[in-house]
């Protein structure tokens, strides 16, 4: 802890994670975030000490190489993250909670000193993030809650290695470390849609190019597999949620629009198994419809995929030139958000704010 001295942390956690929230929510944020940074081993020395089951031990030796080939061929930041390990013997890192009206898509946002307002709140603890679902739902509003392997402390820290972005195999743990360098490289204050769509395109390129460089024909292949089913997925909620956007929009009296938000949702579901029938099943997907869908759960994923396509269609406009890329996003940081809406649902590289 000599590295970080506990001052400085507790600025940072109050002014970041716990910006506008209660007592209680300070104090599970400084926790947590300490329990990460008081239980981080150097990943040199536990490969050395060859201490760790042999599977961990193959993906910790896996994440210097990934970490420099994000340095050196991405163009992402070159500090001392990922060069620690942390063991934290639970599913998740962090489980975010997601809450939109009834009858409306408008994502309720918890707002920070530093990094802005965000479309979900964090909790290190499972059973505190569930208290304020159920809280918000007895208000009447729409709530998922979604466990996290990783996050980014945007640079004020060095991230290490989780244990819960291992053991999901090696091109997870690459795409998950390229998309949270992202988010050191390039963070858009109060604007969670575009920061995420930003950091999921650079993570995709990124796992491309790895993918190519590092690993078999049948793995590329695979890997597009994946992209396109999950291409599929997105564009159906993203699909069904505009269905919603309309119905919350119209002038009917809400008992009707209760009505139809079920058909709706009935809807989409029965689609999604017509789908599906033609992917010999897939687990990831099954899981996100077994439990019942609401507001709040489309939200949760169009905040990570909305602007998703608009972003690779400006990566391939600049010839998939990253340092090109990078430069068109930061100028994005001067414009208003209706602006930057406008630029990326226009495909314009051209643009001035």
């Amino acid at each position: 802890m000599a590295r970080y001295p506990a001052l400085n942390i507790m600025i940072f956690l109050v002014c970041t994670v716990s910006g506008c929230g209660s007592l209680s929510y300070y104090a599970q944020s400084v926790n947590g975030q300490l329990d990460v940074l008081q239980n981080r081993q150097p990943i040199d020395t536990l490969i050395k000490n060859n201490d760790l089951p042999p599977d961990t031990l193959a993906q910790l030796a896996l994440v210097g190489q990934i970490r420099g080939f994000a340095i050196n061929e991405l163009g992402l930041p070159d500090n001392n993250s990922y060069l620690d390990y942390v063991d934290l013997e639970r599913d998740f890192v962090v489980w975010n909670v997601f809450s939109t009206p009834e009858l409306s898509l408008q994502s309720q946002q918890w707002c920070y000193l530093i990094v802005g307002c965000l479309n979900y709140r964090g909790y290190f603890s499972e059973d505190a993030a569930y208290t304020l679902a159920r809280e918000l739902e007895n208000q009447g509003y729409d709530v998922f809650v979604g466990g996290v392997s990783a996050y980014s402390t945007l640079g004020w820290f060095a991230d290490p290695v989780l244990s819960t972005m291992l053991h999901r195999g090696d091109a997870y743990l690459a795409k998950v470390i390229f998309h949270e360098l992202a988010h050191q490289k390039i963070y858009i204050k109060n604007d969670t849609e575009i920061n995420e769509a930003f950091a999921d395109t650079v993570a995709d390129a990124g796992m491309r190019r790895w993918l190519a460089k590092n690993n078999s024909p049948l793995s590329y292949e695979q890997f597009e597999k994946n992209q396109a089913l999950e291409d599929v997925f997105v564009d159906l909620v993203l699909r069904y949620r505009n269905q919603l956007d309309s119905l919350y929009k119209s002038d009917i009296p809400d008992p009707e629009k209760r009505l139809n938000k079920s058909v709706i949702l009935e809807k989409m579901i029965n689609e999604y198994k017509q789908i599906n029938s033609g992917w010999n099943r897939h687990a990831r997907y099954d899981a996100w419809f077994a439990t019942d869908l609401n507001n709040a759960k489309l939200m949760a994923v169009v905040t990570y995929r909305k602007y998703l396509a608009d972003f690779k269609k400006i990566l391939l406009a600049v010839d998939d030139n990253l340092e090109t890329f990078y430069h068109l996003v930061k100028q994005l940081h001067y414009c208003t958000q209706e602006q930057r809406r406008n630029i990326l649902l226009s495909g314009n590289i051209h643009f001035t704010c």
